[in-house]
């Protein structure tokens, strides 16, 4: 499409260059810019354009202009409004979604732009209308319809306006009224309450009384009687008519028209597909309700505005005022138009080039514009993050046909990806313990197995009064949250249960289940120590990728194979996850591009692989619905520019952030729907309503209200109050509209974790909560750690303590630093201390371990009735010495002041050790000198090596 110097009105210069609204009036045919302040007011004789500018999550500026006619606006100035949206899309780049919008009969998405609503004035500028001045108040009674956003429509006063069917707000001068039709829903009646605040505030500067007035309540009722009296006394009600207003547009299946000329032909067809719509033409698609004009990518502005002059008079011609008119562009076609054909490709073969944009942008900044908006922005590179409080309680058990099977603390990373597990994590919430309930599906599961997961998940949510949250992750496309539940995750191939056994010897197929001493092959992955996997894939060459590290062991034989495009991080996770796979095993490093015949051969021979890291399906904007499900089938609607006060509690709802589905369940659900929260979240996958490629594993979330996880709330401005109030969502509403009353608020009581069918313990204080900073009795060795502390730390490790995976020390959010890298930095890993400590009793070598500087910091935490005193101090003692290290990472350690001893005496094998040093940084007390001599480097030099690197070296000469 061409541009020119005339095609921009200057109304429009520098227009969408930022997220929000902007409105021009129509005034002598052409468009003037309105004040903020006066956004939302509306004359009936004017005719408005109004632009609204979104930012996506990638960054770029999305646009949807809408021009409002008033019910008095004149035929001319309507076109005006119509030809001056054309116009400012393309000043935009030619992208914008256009809708066509008439008083009375507004979309929603445009509505919700105004929250509560719109009650238009009578007057107009542009029409020669004079403004009503300020008079005396006027009682006035208004009809509101609409569960999501409201449609206010002012009536005449009189008691025939009246029905059951509809909401209705009668305005006097010293009191409003909310009159309640007996057959209108709760969710309704919640929604009126907003436009009867909205009309306080506006109309009586937020000074007046209000009351709410029930259908079928006579005068017995003060506030009934004040209500009828208004009206010269009750009467029955007469049976609702329908008006022309009521009537729906005409419905008739879709019926393509081509504009030509100005003209608009119908075409002949059977059968609607993409393939008729010619990129140098424009098209009208009547569809009775909406109306879309369709505008090939290649036309001209004139013909654009040709074919939006047709669909004006289609609509015209046809008396449908109700009728909605839509013009899209081809390649930004919205998903209403495109379900209105029989096949649509799910990649549109529209170029989507940046050619029209850019010409505009370059004519603008010609102009000493700022074109910022019209230029395509960088995608934000952010790590994500998981928004969970990581310092909880976890529990996991592998399912084993109709059961659960508990795992020891040793095994709750560890899956094999032909079983189902079922995951519970507890953890602080802002006033009580929160729960997360999970099922991980393995992709080589069986059916019956996975369906016996989600059904004892269930169960357990029930048994909970269904406070928990739940979720269902299928293998390879976890969540973010369930890497940082785990922290180090370790996806093993072929399973455990019998259901998969049973499987694999019914269809005479090889037994693939991980073997520690044969061949095995592990693709190494994560962002950092609290978020890390190894899985494992076939051991062939073609499984080898340039971006990643592996691990090939076979037997005692252990590579480790880093990529080319591998970064440091990548190889210090690959460390880690040696000590968790294959610990205390000499490894054999090898880059790409230099590795041994024995490596090729292990995995027979060399072939070529990729070197494109493997993507996730990435978070995009959140999208909210309203569902409907009724025997089997599910109907949806989307919410716009939604709000936290957009969930009602009688109703569920699905937010939709294409990586992940979360369904929102509220208090006053029934048991029968909210039991079918999960079979919703799958339909709506399944359906996949935005045409957005949804990944039928995609994880699905069901929240209750009242427990929503910080991970959900993030979507919103959450105020925690709103979702623990009493009542349904009329009379929370009412108590704090009325008479400006605060709402009730149930008081939570913090409760005790809950387990099922293993070992349990209360919540622990939070200075101790960290699950990486735990020691239990059956924790695997981290690579380095002697035996004997192993042994050590065992006999004081309670046998009821928490069932903990077994991460490297690592978790952000607590600490200002990066935090340790090795929980192998907690004390001597020298064969020798074992000597040591044996002459003494356990707690004191313990105690011994730990400087008097770190003992008077110590937390000691809460007493457990399951565990001795003895086993508090020695849990503290170690978190404490933890938390002193985690805050250093990454900083060049400060020895000033520290007194200097020869290494004879603060080595691990030392005879004539020193009392009260701090054992994780002994060389910190050598002489510069001595260190020099023992490191071959200065002081400065070695604290700017990564720490598990300082570890090793300290190791080789029995300082750790």
């Amino acid at each position: 499409m061409s541009i020119s110097m005339r095609d921009l009105d200057p109304a429009f210069k520098g227009a969408g260059q930022k997220a929000g609204l902007e409105i021009w009036r129509i005034e002598n045919f052409n468009p003037v810019p309105i004040p903020q302040s006066s956004y939302g007011k509306f004359f009936t004789g004017d005719s408005y354009v109004i632009l609204k500018t979104t930012a996506s999550k990638s960054g770029a500026l999305r646009h949807d202009i809408h021009y409002w006619l008033g019910k008095d606006t004149s035929q001319d100035e309507a076109g005006a409004a119509a030809i001056k949206t054309v116009e400012l899309d393309a000043s935009l780049g030619g992208r914008a979604v256009q809708y066509r919008e008439v008083q009375g009969h507004e979309t929603e998405k445009f509505l919700s732009y105004f929250k509560p609503c719109i009650i238009p004035q009578e007057g107009g500028a542009a029409s020669g209308f004079k403004h009503v001045e300020a008079e005396e108040h006027k009682t006035r009674l208004f009809v509101c319809k609409g569960k999501h956003v409201v449609h206010v429509k002012e009536i005449t006063f009189a008691r025939s306006s009246l029905n059951h069917d509809d909401i209705f707000i009668l305005d006097t001068k010293s009191k409003i009224f909310q009159f309640n039709g007996s057959n209108s829903s709760i969710q309704e009646r919640a929604k009126a309450l907003e436009v009867v605040q909205y009309v306080k505030d506006t109309y009586h500067d937020g000074k007046c009384e209000i009351a709410s007035i029930e259908d079928g309540k006579l005068m017995a009722d003060s506030e009934s009687g004040e209500f009828w009296g208004c009206f010269g006394g009750f009467a029955p009600l007469p049976r609702r008519t329908v008006s022309d207003d009521d009537k729906p547009a005409d419905s008739h299946p879709p019926k393509l028209l081509c504009v030509d000329k100005g003209k608009a032909e119908p075409i002949e067809t059977d059968s609607l597909t993409k393939e008729f719509l010619d990129t140098n033409k424009c098209y009208i698609l009547d569809c009775g309700l909406e109306v879309f004009a369709w505008m090939g990518r290649n036309t001209s502005l004139d013909e654009r505005k040709s074919a939006s002059v047709a669909a004006d008079e289609l609509i015209r011609g046809t008396g449908r005022p109700k009728s909605h008119i839509i013009r899209v562009i081809e390649g930004f076609e919205t998903v209403m138009f495109k379900s209105k054909f029989d096949s649509w490709p799910q990649a549109s073969d529209a170029p989507m080039s940046e050619e029209g944009r850019g010409k505009v942008a370059a004519l603008l900044k010609r102009q000493g514009l700022d074109v910022k908006g019209l230029v395509k922005s960088e995608p934000k590179q952010e790590e994500p993050q998981p928004h969970i409080d990581c310092t909880g309680h976890l529990q996991v058990w592998r399912v084993n046909g109709q059961e659960k099977i508990l795992l020891p603390a040793t095994d709750q990373s560890k899956f094999y990806n032909g079983d189902c597990y079922i995951f519970q994590y507890s953890y602080p919430g802002e006033d009580k313990e929160e729960h997360l309930i999970g099922t991980w599906i393995g992709k080589t599961s069986v059916e019956e197995e996975r369906a016996s997961a989600l059904s004892l998940a269930s169960k357990m949510v029930e048994s909970m009064k269904f406070l928990p949250s739940q979720a269902r992750i299928y293998e390879g496309s976890e969540p973010i949250q369930f890497h940082a539940i785990l922290q180090s995750c370790i996806v093993f191939k072929g399973g455990l249960s019998d259901g998969y056994k049973n499987y694999i010897a019914e269809k005479e197929i090889p037994d693939e289940t991980y073997n520690e001493d044969g061949v095995a092959l592990f693709r190494i992955q994560g962002t950092g120590p609290d978020n890390m996997q190894a899985i494992q894939v076939e051991p062939v060459a073609s499984s080898l990728n340039s971006t990643y590290c592996y691990i090939l062991h076979s037997g005692p034989t252990v590579f480790i194979w880093s990529g080319g495009l591998a970064t440091s991080d990548d190889q210090e996770l690959v460390e880690r996850m040696l000590d968790l796979i294959k610990p205390d095993v000499q490894c054999k490093p090898l880059k790409e591009g230099v590795e041994s015949e024995q490596f090729w051969d292990l995995l027979g021979g060399k072939t070529e692989y990729p070197s494109q890291k493997i993507t996730r399906d990435a978070e995009n904007d959140p999208h909210l619905f309203s569902c409907n499900f009724s025997e089997g089938n599910l109907k949806v609607k989307e919410i716009h520019n939604f709000s936290q006060d957009d969930l009602m509690t009688e109703d569920i709802y699905i937010l939709d952030c294409h990586s992940e589905v979360f369904v929102w369940v509220g208090q006053q659900v029934d048991s029968k729907n909210r039991m079918q929260a999960l079979t919703i979240g799958e339909k709506f996958l399944e359906h996949d309503f935005l045409l957005e490629a949804l990944s039928r594993e995609a994880p699905i979330y069901i929240v209750k209200e009242g427990s929503e996880p910080p991970f959900f709330t993030r979507f919103f401005k959450w105020e925690s109050a709103k979702s623990a109030m009493l009542g349904n969502s009329f009379q929370r509403k009412l108590a704090i509209v009325k008479n400006g009353g605060m709402p009730l608020i149930v008081k939570h009581k913090r409760r005790a974790s809950a387990t099922f069918g293993g070992r349990s313990s209360g919540a622990p204080d939070k200075s101790q909560r960290s699950r990486s900073m735990s020691v239990s009795p059956d924790r695997v060795r981290v690579r380095g750690r002697s035996p004997a502390f192993n042994a050590l730390a065992a006999n004081f490790e309670s046998s009821n303590a928490r069932n903990l995976s077994t991460p490297p020390p690592m978790i952000r959010k607590l600490y200002p630093k990066s935090v340790a890298k090795d929980t192998a930095q907690l004390v001597p890993k020298s064969s020798a201390i074992a000597h040591l400590t044996s002459s003494f009793e356990p707690f004191s070598a313990l105690e011994n371990l730990i400087p008097q500087s770190q003992k008077a910091n110590s937390v000691t935490p809460k007493s457990n009735p399951e565990t001795s005193d003895k086993e508090g101090s020695m849990s503290s003692r170690i978190e404490s010495l933890t938390i002193q290290e985690d805050v250093k990472e990454g900083e060049a350690e400060d020895d000033e002041g520290l007194p200097v001893y020869p290494y004879e005496r603060v080595n691990t094998a030392s005879t004539d050790p020193v009392e009260d040093i701090d054992v994780t940084k002994r060389e910190a007390y050598l002489s510069s000198a001595e260190f020099q001599e023992k490191f071959g480097t200065a002081k400065n030099e070695f604290y700017k090596l990564p720490k598990w690197k300082q570890n090793k070296l300290k190791m080789a000469v029995q300082l750790f």
